[in-house]
Order: structure tokens, then sequence, then C-alpha cells
């Protein structure tokens, strides 16, 4: 069995990008560590929180109660403060993430990597999916603490621009959505470029399907930022299952043809079980690597 350490920048992350492939390498045998940054000072603060500390306990406690739905065995806190947006005075909090050396905070989570004898790491992608500074710090200080670490196998989970998009079409299409009415996933984000990864630039996904109710528990146990007006809460489960059923990934380096195997979570390969996922059999030849039954394989 492996050792994989998901690191994320704030509370609620580990449920939004990556939550249903955690879910599904606890249920498949390996020991899940959720490395996260900052304490989330910054996001939502609900009425009754007083400020920027208290919320980072009610944070902390929600992503406790988050790993508890997913499975997660460790949870560890790198110990900086939220940097908020691109932009907002809280960029020059010398405590934020954004501010901290890499090797200072790569060191930190390297020796948490040592610690529980990481086998893979994931991270962001080069611009965090959409800009965030402390997402972009992730990417930075996760390759890094890799290095130090020893640890080859490094995974950036990502968001597959091409699919949302298809999804958005097919929500106007039905009249979920009116033209114009819709975010632009094609427009700028946070950093100025869009979100996520084009399809063609991805290399691995994750058929989380059997896992869509762990994933949606753990996103709802960070209360203080998805509310029961949110537009997650909203969702039909189908709908649910669309947006979230499938989790993506690029490993640098990897080619996406069929006949590779990236040799993530090596003792994860056992099975050669295709994940067709809900997007339909046509994703199969963009996307070649998926996660059978017993980790990350080669789709045939």
């Amino acid at each position: 069995m492996g050792v994989l350490v998901a690191f994320h920048a704030h509370p609620d992350d580990e449920s939004i990008s990556s939550g249903g492939t955690l879910a599904r390498a606890v249920s498949e045998g390996h020991t899940v560590v959720l490395v996260v940054a900052t304490g989330g000072e910054h996001g939502e603060r609900p009425a009754g929180v007083a400020d920027a500390e208290a919320l980072a306990a009610v944070r902390r406690r929600e992503t406790q109660e988050s790993c508890a739905v997913l499975g997660i065995q460790h949870l560890e806190w790198l110990g900086y403060h939220d940097s908020g947006m691109t932009g907002w005075p809280q960029n020059s909090d010398q405590r934020a993430f954004m501010n901290a050396p890499v090797e200072e905070a790569a060191e930190k989570l390297a020796a948490i990597l040592k610690k529980y004898g990481a086998t893979v790491l994931t991270t962001y992608d080069w611009h965090g999916n959409y800009g965030h500074p402390d997402h972009i710090s992730v990417h930075k200080v996760g390759y890094r603490a890799a290095e130090i670490a020893g640890v080859s196998e490094v995974y950036e989970a990502t968001m597959n621009r091409d699919s949302f998009r298809r999804m958005q079409e097919m929500a106007r299409g039905s009249g979920e959505v009116a033209e114009g009415d819709d975010f632009d996933v094609d427009g700028p984000a946070d950093d100025g470029n869009p979100m996520g990864m084009p399809e063609n630039e991805l290399t691995h996904r994750v058929d989380v399907g059997s896992y869509l109710e762990q994933k949606r528990e753990s996103l709802f146990k960070h209360a203080s930022q998805i509310t029961d007006s949110s537009f997650v809460s909203k969702m039909p489960p189908e709908v649910f299952a669309l947006a979230f059923g499938t989790e993506w990934f690029l490993k640098r380096g990897a080619p996406v043809e069929p006949k590779q195997d990236p040799k993530l979570f090596t003792p994860m390969t056992k099975n050669r079980l295709v994940s067709i996922g809900l997007l339909g059999p046509t994703m199969l030849s963009h996307h070649p690597i998926s996660l059978g039954s017993s980790g990350f394989i080669p789709a045939t």
C-alpha cells in the first residue's frame, strides 16, 4: 500500500478539488495525509465569528470533520496565514503564505513527507487553478518539498477547462443558464489567466462516481464557507455528479498515450479496469490514464 500526501492551501480545498480521490485512496487501503498550508483566515466570515483568528479556528474544526467523512487518517497544518486574493490588503501580511520563503515552507512540508514515508504528493497546477496567491505557493512549495524529501511522484490537481465549458453549453442548451449569465471559463481569473488547464494538457483523471456522497458530505462540513444558499447546495444529484464525478490531474512529462503506465502509486497498479466516469467514452481517447479499482492505471 502507498502513502498519498495531499497538499492544499485552505480548509475546504481538499473537498473541492480532490475529495473523491482521497476517499477512494482510503477505501482501497492506502494511507492519506492531508496537509493544509493556512487556516483560511480570510474566507467568508459568518455572523458571530469575531475575527480572522476565530474564523481560522472554526475552519480547522470543519477540516477535521471533513477528514472524518473522507476517511483521511492524518491532518497536518503548516501554520501560515491566508493571503487573500490578489490585490487584497492581506497580501502584505508577513505571516501570509505567499510571503513565506519557498525553502522555509518546503522544509516544513518535506519533514511531513519524510515522517509518513510519502510515495505520492499532490499539489496544484502552475497557477493554482485560478491564480490565488496561496494556491500558486502550494505549487512552488510542493515541488521543492518533493525534491528535498525524494518523492518522485508529484501530481497537480487541476480543473478541466474544456469539460467545464461543455457543461456550461449543456446548461445553456437546457435553459438552466441564460446566455451571458454564466461564468466565463475562458476569461481572466485572479492572476489574469483562464481557470484550470486545457484538456489536451491533462494526463490523469480519477473516476470518483462511487464516492460522490462522501465528497458532497465533506464539502458541507465546511459550513462556514458552503452554505445552504451556495451553488453547490442547489445542485441536483445528477448535476453534482456531472460536475464533480471526475477529478483531474497533471503529471509533468507524462505522455497522454494509451499504453503508457505512469506508475503513480505503484502498489495501486494491480488491475487494468477502465474507468469511464460520467463524461462519456469519448473522453477516454483524450485521457487514457484513469483510476481503476486499485489505483491510477492506464485505461484500455
